[in-house]
């Protein structure tokens, strides 16, 4: 039998498991109340931070309520149809829909709406749910290069470096397609077993509300070229909410209750990442010297190699978020700047823990009753990290020789 002291034990670690945004944003303003970081240096943490997590917040409910409108599972039976019982033409379109995903609704919303819809599909016609299991994990952590909402990294780079959306994307665009490149045919050779054959065609869509699906639809797909255009990145996610939110105010007002909106809100998240900022600025100020050693200074092919190992390795030790902001200091011009990005985005597909997107897609799965252990999850990501690393960097030097 259990013990109480090991119930209790059970119960304070759940609690802290649980609430580890809270205590990481505790830890945050610890640091700042004792000095560890001056507040001169920690003001300046802070207004970089607050429309990063404005709009975490915002483009999570924005990807809730598209779900909740039933674009995605339309979408997801859309591409079944069109693949006209072909696996292979699927699963390709499959990964379509999750990089445009990525793109305008960032690697979290691909990991937490698109991976349970994938395996429901994968359950539904009958073919194996790991290759598409895999495509939504990669693909949110690989696709996550192209514009600033795709991931936080990149809306911190694009302040970092002061950059317009669109000089953002012809930035990464190239990096973007080479690492796509190798995760896609990775995918496709790694399960191509699996991939064979066909399934039957269902000739029934889910049933869905119209006056809901196209809001959601031109939320979608709006919000990437807006944010290209030069709107705010929480301006466009907050438009898409207020439209989204009017048209479940008319067609589905229970579904926007405040007390459910403040539910779906990503609230644990955003205290993680605003408490990791403050205490990532105090560790780096007196470890300086120490990293800038290790990471090079150039722009050439070996020198933003050196930088994308190193940030490689400590996103998937850490996380990539705060190997991020400890060595975005180092990454001062574009090109290391995009070389850090395709580290810290693509890289961590190795341990569980190295990206977000990896524990909530875990947690996703787990839901479904596909249970993915931490060595097969490193194992195939070792598959497909170092050459997809390896591409992007290497598109970044090419376009630096190019210039």
């Amino acid at each position: 039998m259990t013990s109480r002291a090991d119930r209790r034990g059970s119960f304070g670690l759940a609690w802290l498991l649980g609430h580890r945004g809270l205590i990481l944003l505790l830890l945050g303003v610890l640091v700042v109340a004792t000095g560890l970081l001056p507040w001169a240096d920690a003001r300046p943490v802070l207004e970089r931070a607050a429309p990063v997590l404005g709009f975490l917040v915002l483009i999570k409910l924005v990807a809730d309520l598209c779900d909740d409108a039933d674009l995605f599972d339309l979408v997801a039976h859309g591409a079944a149809r069109l693949a006209r019982g072909r696996t292979a033409v699927l699963y390709l379109l499959f990964c379509g829909v999750g990089i445009v995903a990525t793109w305008v609704l960032s690697l979290d919303t691909t990991a937490v709406l698109l991976t349970p819809i994938a395996l429901a599909l994968a359950a539904e016609l009958g073919v194996a749910p790991l290759p598409f299991a895999f495509a939504s994990v990669w693909l949110a952590n690989a696709a996550s290069l192209l514009l600033p909402v795709s991931n936080l990294t990149n809306l911190l780079a694009q302040h970092h470096l002061s950059l317009t959306s669109g000089q953002f994307m012809h930035l990464l665009t190239w990096p973007q397609a080479a690492v796509l490149v190798v995760v896609v045919g990775t995918l496709l050779v790694r399960h191509r077993t699996a991939l064979r054959g066909r399934y039957p065609v269902s000739e029934h869509l889910p049933k869905h509300d119209p006056w809901l699906v196209w809001p959601a639809a031109l939320v979608a797909t709006a919000t990437g070229p807006a944010i290209v255009a030069g709107v705010e990145a929480w301006e466009a996610a907050l438009g898409g909410f207020l439209v989204l939110l009017v048209a479940f105010v008319v067609r589905q007002p229970g579904t926007v209750v405040p007390r459910r909106l403040v539910r779906l809100a990503p609230w644990d998240m955003a205290a993680f990442a605003l408490g990791l900022f403050l205490v990532i600025a105090a560790v780096m100020r007196p470890a300086h010297t120490l990293v800038a050693e290790a990471l090079g200074a150039g722009t050439g092919a070996g020198d933003l190699l050196q930088l994308a190992g190193v940030a490689t390795v400590l996103a998937n030790a850490t996380n990539n978020l705060p190997t991020y902001l400890a060595l975005e200091p180092f990454a001062a011009e574009p090109a290391r700047a995009a070389a850090l990005l395709v580290a810290v985005n693509v890289g961590p597909v190795v341990l569980i823990w190295g990206s977000l997107a990896n524990l909530l897609w875990r947690d996703r799965c787990r839901v479904r009753g596909l249970e993915v252990s931490s060595r097969r999850f490193a194992l195939e990501g070792l598959l497909v990290m170092p050459t997809a690393v390896a591409a992007g960097v290497l598109a970044v030097a090419l376009a630096v020789a190019a210039r």
